[in-house]
């Protein structure tokens, strides 16, 4: 039983905390179901933000603050007198520590003796851009940095609070290995990953957050401290509609604090409308601006790094879609699901969206039609063609409501579409098409798929 909720908790954390680790080079796994269920994946805030709002709720955190210019990080230094501290990169993506920024500095984490020295490094962090393992290539842009003290630990130790489907509810996640990659941990030593399940109605016990002490190895002069901080951590959690709390490292300072040394969290994006100051903090700057464009229209985008645009309702005809470009050969662009409800406007918009990417050589719209009808998505192509004066194939498969009245509207429209009646060979004109575009454009032929053909 525990190895079981050991996996699902792992399992759920990893999707979780996943911030933009979704494009694929080449022919790689494609991202899982569950991160891909709303247009905003989820909410992320900057670890300043973070700490700011625990800091509010009587979470113990590192003096610090936030700063735009190297003039103001150094002079937060300055302020807060300590003997050393510590210059964080502000940047949704993990592996900052281990990043580089394309004005040639080595990593987005370091530690300083002098404010001097802390100015030094937000001249070669601000205005620039972070490139780490999550980020993709181009990296992403660093426009304020976090000035803290320097604390030294004796002990380092993950938290994190999630919601997990297995168990119904929130449960903590908690390790003694603290400050390293913690699906690495649950890979090649799952027993030092602890899990307690909490019933929301009732909340979390001494009782809970005892055995959690216990676990971990919190020294026992400092047990009620850690369950004082613990039980703060879970109310926040439920308090702010939080998907993911992660400390890590949550530590005991040599002067013997319980303290916060970073911050993550997640928040249900369908709280917004409780939690508007939170929501507020969300940084556009460090999200694709696709997809940005996207959440305008209430559609559920994901850039990827393929050829081919995909226009798809429903997540699992869209997995499904994904999955048969790539067993043809090709490689999805994007995942979009315009959802079961949408109007010519959102379809002109989605192909908008996918034909702005100029990486892409053909677009395969592949719809079942139940809630949504087939007829809406009709017209907002021929809509969207005519408008954009698009000039890459465009293969259309349409089934199910309203389907030959969809039919019939492309038909009278004069405009040549690439129509399929079955999946598959949808999926493999697709490729094709990107193929020959693609080809074309590798010789330098003048070929354009213009509609009418």
């Amino acid at each position: 039983m525990l190895h079981r909720l050991l996996r699902s908790s792992a399992a759920v954390l990893h999707t979780t905390r996943a911030r933009t680790s979704l494009r694929p080079a080449a022919i790689s796994p494609l991202p899982s179901p569950a991160s891909l269920t709303h247009h905003i994946r989820s909410l992320n805030t900057h670890e300043y933000q973070s700490q700011k709002l625990m800091k509010a709720a009587g979470i113990n955190c590192p003096n610090g603050n936030v700063a735009e210019t190297p003039g103001e990080a150094q002079k937060i230094a300055e302020v807060l007198g300590s003997q050393d501290y510590v210059i964080k990169a502000q940047v949704l993506a993990g592996g900052r520590g281990k990043g580089s920024f394309d004005s040639g500095l080595k990593g987005g984490v370091h530690l300083c003796s002098t404010p001097q020295e802390v100015r030094d490094f937000a001249t070669g962090m601000l205005g620039h851009n972070l490139i780490t393992k999550q980020t993709g290539a181009k990296g992403k842009p660093v426009q304020k940095v976090m000035v803290t003290e320097r604390k030294y630990l004796r002990k380092e130790m993950y938290l994190a609070i999630l919601m997990d489907r297995s168990h119904g509810g929130p449960a903590v996640v908690a390790s003694p290995f603290g400050g390293m990659d913690i699906e690495t941990v649950a890979k090649e030593n799952p027993s030092a990953i602890h899990v307690e399940p909490v019933d929301i109605m009732k909340g979390i016990s001494p009782e809970i957050t005892s055995r959690v002490a216990a676990k971990l190895g919190v020294s026992a002069a400092k047990i009620p401290e850690f369950q004082d901080q613990l039980t703060k951590l879970y109310n926040f959690f439920i308090k702010n509609d939080c998907t993911l709390l992660e400390i890590n490292p949550l530590a005991e300072t040599a002067s013997g604090e319980i303290m916060c040394m970073d911050a993550k969290l997640n928040f249900d994006p369908n709280a917004g409308f409780r939690q508007k100051e939170i929501f507020d903090m969300r940084d556009r700057t460090q999200e694709d601006p696709r997809e940005v464009a996207a959440s305008e229209y209430d559609l559920n985008y994901i850039g990827l790094d393929g050829s081919i645009g995909c226009l798809v309702n429903g997540a699992g005809l869209a997995m499904a879609t994904l999955d048969l470009i790539t067993l043809h050969g090709g490689s999805p662009a994007n995942f979009l699901d315009v959802g079961g409800g949408a109007t010519q406007k959102q379809v002109m918009e989605a192909i908008k969206i996918i034909s702005s990417d100029t990486n892409v050589k053909a677009i395969l719209v592949n719809i079942f039609g139940g809630i949504m009808k087939c007829d809406i998505i009709a017209m907002g192509l021929i809509a969207a063609v005519k408008e954009l004066n698009i000039k890459i194939p465009l293969v259309v498969r349409l089934q199910g409501t309203n389907m030959v009245e969809a039919k019939k509207i492309m038909e009278d429209s004069g405009l040549r579409i690439i129509a399929a009646d079955d999946l598959d060979e949808a999926a493999k004109k697709a490729v094709r098409m990107a193929e020959i575009v693609t080809l074309a454009g590798q010789v330098k032929l003048d070929v354009q798929f213009q509609l009418p053909l």
